[in-house]
């Protein structure tokens, strides 16, 4: 039976099935049906062969092309499956050539086997070149240019245009309307779109601005306490950024916060190569005085004072004397103190210190006095910025100032707790038998 409208090659491909199928004893009314079941199961089963075939031979011989390159852009290829996807189409192609064949008694058929095909063929190009895109983006993060940098958030955006450019021409291959007809038809909705596109948009806007001034970078420390945010960022993408909190869990901050909200990097620190201690002693007010010469004498044992003490004590007797301010009434003249020592002993020993960074402000200063006592603040930079060094420098400068304070008969001021009261009542009660 002779087919209008075919090839010859397909003509003698469907006489030659259709006269197979009536040796094989099917009716000559379902011929057409049999026809189109044996030839739809022919074609799928050689696309998936070939398929199958080609994928075999591009993902043995990607890999070892990809090992004897330096770049990484072919090792990323194989990773993100691009030979897999790019095996599918010449059985995609020697499919769709093959539907007037199949079709050949369902010759209305025809246009819409055809577009189906047409579908496949653009969500094949779709992930054909997502799965390029991915490769370019792990490709640029090992750059250095490009480290910290929120490729993802482009690589996102450029997925959506790509998949809205897809999704036209789906559309178009459905109804059989113009995509020029069609982006007319979306113009009049476009308010409804950017509502809902509005997250993407801002997530956009917000992700150009980041790369441009630089604020934040993948691995970044960040504190950003309105939405709980502690921590490493993870993931810089279209819409979130993910943060990893120290505590182990994961808070997610919308992508244009970073640009409306305010936040903590802590790069610079990190970048500095110093983290900052800043934190008071608190002492008690009534603790502090003048020191007389025995006091002066005993604190000239310590060490880093000593050259201090003598050179301090040689220059406020020289101005007592000229003054006539010699006697004994400490208040008269200039004299020296048990907190003014402590705050220059405190001084050198964070000079002397080996966790203290030298070339960062270093600072011992009093700040003003409150209901819990004299501010005595230490100012300075450690050496490290490694999270765990610097708590255990912080808290051995602390361990040996709370026990270096007694010496220079000095009081730290804390709240009364229960056996302070009890001793209180105790001293009460003595005085008053």
């Amino acid at each position: 039976m002779k087919h209008r409208n075919l090839p010859f090659f397909y003509d003698l491909l469907v006489t030659r099935l259709h006269d197979l199928m009536s040796a094989w004893g099917v009716p000559q009314e379902h011929l057409a049906w049999a026809g189109l079941l044996l030839g739809g199961a022919l074609v799928l089963t050689t696309m998936v062969l070939l398929s199958s075939l080609l994928n075999w031979g591009l993902t043995v011989s990607m890999p070892r092309l990809a090992f004897k390159t330096d770049s990484r852009f072919d090792d990323n290829l194989v990773k993100s499956r691009t030979p897999r996807y790019v095996a599918r189409i010449v059985p995609l192609v020697l499919a769709y050539n093959m539907v007037p064949a199949v079709l050949a008694d369902f010759p209305r058929w025809v246009p819409l086997g055809q577009s189906l095909f047409n579908i496949f063929f653009i969500l094949l190009a779709i992930r054909i070149v997502r799965s390029v895109l991915n490769a370019l983006k792990d490709t640029l993060k090992l750059d250095e240019a490009y480290r910290g940098k929120p490729l993802e958030s482009y690589a996102q955006v450029i997925s959506l245009v790509l998949w809205i450019i897809a999704g036209v021409l789906i559309f178009t291959q459905i109804t059989g309307r113009s995509a020029i007809g069609f982006l007319t038809a979306m113009g009049a909705a476009s308010a409804v779109l950017l509502l809902i596109f509005k997250d993407t948009i801002l997530g956009f806007v917000a992700s150009i601005q980041i790369s441009a001034n630089d604020v934040v970078r993948l691995g970044d420390w960040i504190t950003m306490p309105k939405y709980g945010a502690d921590g490493d960022v993870q993931e810089i993408n279209l819409t979130t950024v993910k943060v990893a909190n120290f505590d182990k869990t994961i808070t997610t901050i919308p992508t244009y916060a970073l640009i409306s909200d305010s936040f903590q990097n802590w790069r610079g620190m990190q970048d500095s190569g110093g983290r900052r201690i800043k934190r008071s002693l608190l002492i008690k007010v009534s603790s502090i005085r003048f020191l007389d010469e025995e006091e002066i004498d005993a604190l000239k044992h310590i060490t880093l004072l000593k050259p201090y003490i003598e050179e301090r004590s040689a220059e406020i007797a020289a101005y007592n004397q000229e003054r006539g301010f010699d006697g004994p009434m400490l208040v008269n003249g200039r004299r020296l103190t048990n907190v003014g020592l402590f705050r220059h002993y405190t001084d050198r020993y964070l000079a002397q210190h080996p966790g203290i960074h030298t070339g960062m402000t270093r600072l011992v200063r009093q700040l003003a006095p409150n209901e819990f006592g004299l501010p005595l603040e230490l100012y300075c930079f450690t050496n490290t910025t490694e999270w765990e060094a610097y708590e255990g420098i912080m808290s051995d400068i602390f361990d040996h100032l709370f026990a270096a304070h007694t010496y220079f008969n000095l009081v730290v001021f804390e709240s009364p707790a229960a056996d302070d009261m009890r001793h209180m009542g105790k001293s009460m009660a003595s005085a008053t038998n």
